[in-house]
C-alpha cells in the first residue's frame, strides 16, 4: 500500500477519534492547534511527504486540511448553540462602581466659602509657612507676647513659623489691594502644639477682613449673624463678649446659640451636655487695630475695618455635634460614609 496515502489516512483517523472525545470549546481549541497549528499534524505532512514531486499527495493533504477545518467549525457552532444554565438580560443595570465623595472638611470649606462669596467677599489663601512680621510683629504682637512662646508655635527657625492663625492674611491683603475697599475671606491650614478631643496639631481657619470708610461694629454683627443663620440654621442667634486680641481693638469673642438645646441651656430640665449654658463659642473678632492698618500701608484716619478668625473644624463640630474632633482625620470609613 502507498505509504504516503497511509500517513494521510492515519492522521484522518486520529482526528476523527479525537473529535468524538471533545466535550468543550476549550478542547476544540486544543484540537485545532494540534492538527492545524504551526507545528500541527497537517504541516508535518506537508514537511515530510514529497509534495513537490507528487502534486497529487499535496492535493490530498489540502483536502484533509479542509475537512478538518470544516469539522472544527461545525463543532464550535454546536457548542455555541447549546442552551446554557444561566441567561443574561442585556437590559439589567450593571453593578454600580463605588463612588467617593468630598471629605467632610472639604465640604465644610466649600460651604463656608460660598456663604461669604454671596456677600461679596473674595476668596484668598495666604502662606502657611510665614515670616515673623506677617505672623506676629506686623499684627501688633510684641516679642514677649505669650502667643509667640515656642510652646504654642511651631518654629522653623528664629524668623520663620508655621502659622498658628490665618490672621497673617490681613497684612498680605492690605499690601495687595493698597487701598480700600477690602473684603476678603482667607481659608487655610494652621498649626498649634495642641491635641485632645477638640484640638489637633493641624487644623483649618477662615479669616475675614473688611476695610473701608466708616466700617463699624454693626457691620461685624451683620456679617456674623448672616453666617450663623446661613451655616447653622435660621433659628440661630449670636452675641458678643468683650475679649482681648493684639490686632483688634475693641475685641470680642462671638458666641452662637446652641442648636441642641435651642439656646436654653436645658434639655428635659437637665443642663445641656454640649453647651451647659445655651451658647457655644464661635471664635474671635474685632475692629482692626489702627497699628495693623498702618503696618499694612493704610491710613487709619481715613478707613476702618473689622476682622474675624474662626476654625473650620470648630464650626463643623458645632453643626454636626461631633464628639471628638480627631474622628474627622481618621480613616474609619464607617464614620466618613455618614457625610
Amino acid at each position: 500500500m502507498d505509504t504516503k496515502l497511509t500517513a494521510i489516512q492515519t492522521i484522518q483517523g486520529e482526528f476523527t477519534l479525537d473529535l468524538k472525545q471533545v466535550t468543550s470549546l476549550a478542547q476544540v481549541d486544543l484540537l485545532s492547534t494540534r492538527y492545524l497549528g504551526k507545528h500541527g499534524q497537517i504541516n508535518t505532512l506537508f514537511k515530510t511527504l514529497p509534495i513537490k514531486s507528487d502534486p497529487q499527495t499535496g492535493r490530498k493533504i489540502n483536502d484533509l486540511k479542509s475537512v478538518i477545518e470544516t469539522k472544527i467549525t461545525e463543532k464550535i457552532n454546536q457548542f455555541l448553540s447549546l442552551p446554557t444554565s444561566t441567561t443574561f438580560d442585556v437590559t439589567t443595570p450593571g453593578t454600580p462602581t463605588p463612588l467617593g465623595s468630598l471629605h467632610l472638611i472639604t465640604q465644610a470649606i466649600e460651604e463656608i466659602e460660598n456663604t461669604f462669596l454671596s456677600q461679596g467677599f473674595v476668596r484668598r489663601r495666604y502662606p502657611e509657612v510665614e515670616t515673623d512680621w506677617y505672623y506676629a510683629e506686623g499684627l501688633n504682637i510684641p516679642p514677649d507676647h505669650p502667643a509667640r512662646d515656642d510652646q504654642e508655635t511651631f518654629f522653623i527657625d528664629q524668623d520663620i513659623v508655621l502659622t498658628a492663625h490665618t490672621s497673617n492674611g490681613q497684612l498680605h491683603e492690605m499690601e495687595l489691594k493698597k487701598a480700600p475697599p477690602i473684603k476678603m475671606i482667607n481659608i487655610g491650614k494652621t498649626y498649634r502644639r495642641q491635641i485632645d478631643a477638640s484640638h489637633t496639631p493641624m487644623f483649618h481657619q477662615f479669616e475675614g477682613l473688611v476695610v473701608d470708610k466708616d466700617i463699624n461694629i454693626t457691620h461685624l454683627l451683620g456679617i456674623t449673624e448672616f453666617f450663623a443663620k446661613s451655616y447653622f440654621g435660621s433659628d440661630r442667634r449670636t452675641r458678643l463678649r468683650p475679649h482681648h486680641f493684639q490686632f483688634t481693638e475693641p475685641s470680642f469673642e462671638i458666641d452662637v446659640s446652641c442648636g441642641l438645646c435651642n439656646g436654653t441651656g436645658l434639655i428635659a430640665k437637665n443642663a445641656c451636655k454640649v453647651c451647659k449654658s445655651g451658647w457655644l463659642e464661635l471664635g474671635g473678632a474685632g475692629m482692626v487695630h489702627p497699628q495693623v492698618l498702618k503696618n499694612g500701608g493704610l491710613n487709619p484716619d481715613q478707613c476702618t475695618g473689622f476682622a474675624f478668625g474662626w476654625g473650620v473644624e470648630r464650626v463643623l463640630m458645632m453643626k454636626t455635634q461631633l464628639p471628638d474632633l480627631r474622628l474627622v482625620y481618621s480613616d474609619d470609613i464607617r464614620f466618613l460614609k455618614q457625610f
